[in-house]
């Protein structure tokens, strides 16, 4: 099983455009994914799917000495704050084990790696906006801080091996294929509660403030940074409120439903806005989608999705 590119968590949502992405480009792709979160029915047909955990360090590495990689995109991860908050030791394995096994295969094949890791759980709620990746991280969250341990040894092993690895802090991403079960997409959810006709809650009252940017520019800043080394915020430079977000994609459904305010969740972060001046610079990278074009796309396509869903259903 030999590939050019390597995905883990590529049957996830922003791993499985990643590797639609990489096979436009002519790549050969094996994504190794549990399939706890990800769906193998949004891996491309033209990919190899390995279903592998990534805590499981001899599978993993086999797998990754077999194929050879010109190059290796971690996505995997453990990624609800909230569930980071009541199982830290799971997000620990996942997200810093299994980073690391990651990383330490990665580098037996000298191939570079690019690691997602987070912003805005990462900066913590002190960080001036918008946050430039000098900032010391003060995360809120098991998640934010296992996350920031992951970077650490990215870093380690790309400076001990001479491997260029590189880290993309990534904004609050949304687009097609994002699930609604869960919170890390609250654009998903809003958008699965606007199909369904049920009133979502809203957290912090509405007032908290996202870097939202769209997949397609994600997966841009990915490729781009594969072989370059160094850490990147990956976002827009623009913060949207949470309400402001919901009235804009019931605006675009024309839906009249009023949601429920709550407080936040431990451990979420109240601001967040990412400094992206230094992906714009290395890597001649800008987003190009603006976020009212996005959330027309993405809900769209989301809309879409849930009727597909349920036509299996029934």
């Amino acid at each position: 099983m030999t590939a050019t590119a390597i995905v883990t968590g590529g049957a996830g949502f922003i791993g499985s455009h990643l590797v639609d992405a990489l096979l436009e480009r002519g790549e050969e792709v094996l994504v190794i994914d549990d399939l706890s979160a990800g769906r193998s029915s949004i891996v491309n047909d033209r990919a190899q799917l390995r279903v592998l955990d990534i805590v499981d360090r001899d599978a993993l590495q086999a797998a990754i000495e077999q194929a050879r990689p010109k190059a290796v995109y971690h996505l995997a991860a453990q990624a609800s704050v909230t569930a980071s908050v009541a199982d830290p030791q799971r997000d620990l394995l996942v997200n810093v084990l299994g980073t690391l096994n990651v990383v330490q295969a990665a580098s037996r094949v000298d191939a570079p790696l690019v690691f997602t890791s987070t912003g805005g759980a990462l900066y913590g709620d002190q960080a001036p906006r918008p946050t430039s990746e000098q900032w010391i991280p003060q995360p809120l969250s098991p998640y934010g801080a296992s996350k920031w341990a992951a970077e650490a040894y990215v870093s380690t092993w790309s400076l001990s091996s001479g491997v260029p690895h590189a880290v993309c802090r990534l904004g609050n991403v949304y687009g097609p294929r994002q699930s609604p079960h869960g919170e890390a997409g609250v654009v998903a959810i809003f958008s699965h509660h606007i199909h369904s006709g049920r009133a979502p809650t809203i957290y912090g009252h509405g007032t908290p403030t996202r870097d939202y940017v769209y997949v397609s520019d994600v997966v841009d800043a990915l490729i781009a940074c594969s072989g370059r080394p160094g850490t990147f915020n990956i976002g827009t430079g623009l913060e949207t409120d949470v309400l402001t977000l919901w009235s804009e994609l019931a605006r675009i459904s024309g839906a009249q439903i009023t949601p429920e305010l709550a407080d936040l969740r431990p451990g979420e972060l109240q601001h967040s806005r990412l400094d992206i001046s230094l992906a714009e610079r290395q890597l001649a990278w800008r987003p190009r989608v603006e976020i009212a074009d996005g959330l027309a796309l993405t809900y769209s396509a989301l809309q879409a999705e849930f009727e597909a869903s349920e036509q299996v259903a029934r």
